[in-house]
C-alpha cells in the first residue's frame, strides 16, 4: 500500500481526498476530506520530526544521529514550524542568528550561547 502523498506530483498543488474505502467490507465514501498538515510536508522534514521525538527534542541527540550541526538542527526545526503554518518571531530569528555568529567566531563559549539560546 502506497503513503498518501499531498502533493501533486505534476504541478505541486495541494492534492484533497475524495474518496475513502474500506479494505474489509468494501464501503466506498466519496466527498472532499482534508488530510493533515503532515501529509504535506516533505520526506526530509516527516523525517526530522521522527529523529526529534524520537530523540525527546535533546538538539544534541539529534545532532548525533543526523551528524549535523546545532544551527543546522535549528534551522531544519524552524522550517519545520514554518511547513506546518506557525509563524517565528523576526526578533527570536534575528536573536538566534546573532548568538550563533557570535558562537561561530568564538566570541561566546558553547555553554553560554544555549542559555541564550533557551
Amino acid at each position: 500500500m502506497n503513503n498518501v502523498i499531498g502533493e501533486c506530483p505534476i504541478c505541486k498543488s495541494d492534492l484533497k481526498v475524495t474518496k475513502l474505502s474500506c479494505k474489509n467490507c468494501s464501503t466506498e465514501i466519496s466527498g472532499d476530506f482534508k488530510l493533515s498538515k503532515f501529509n504535506y510536508l516533505s520526506k526530509e522534514h516527516l523525517y526530522f520530526i521522527e529523529v526529534f521525538i524520537k530523540n525527546k527534542g535533546s538538539i544534541k541527540q539529534i545532532e548525533k544521529e543526523l551528524g549535523i550541526s546545532y544551527p543546522t538542527v535549528k534551522k531544519n526545526l524552524d522550517e519545520v514550524i514554518v511547513s506546518l503554518g506557525y509563524q517565528i518571531s523576526d526578533e527570536d530569528k534575528v536573536k538566534r542568528a546573532d548568538v550563533l555568529e557570535k558562537l561561530e567566531k568564538g566570541e561566546i563559549k558553547a555553554s553560554e550561547a544555549a542559555k541564550l539560546l533557551k
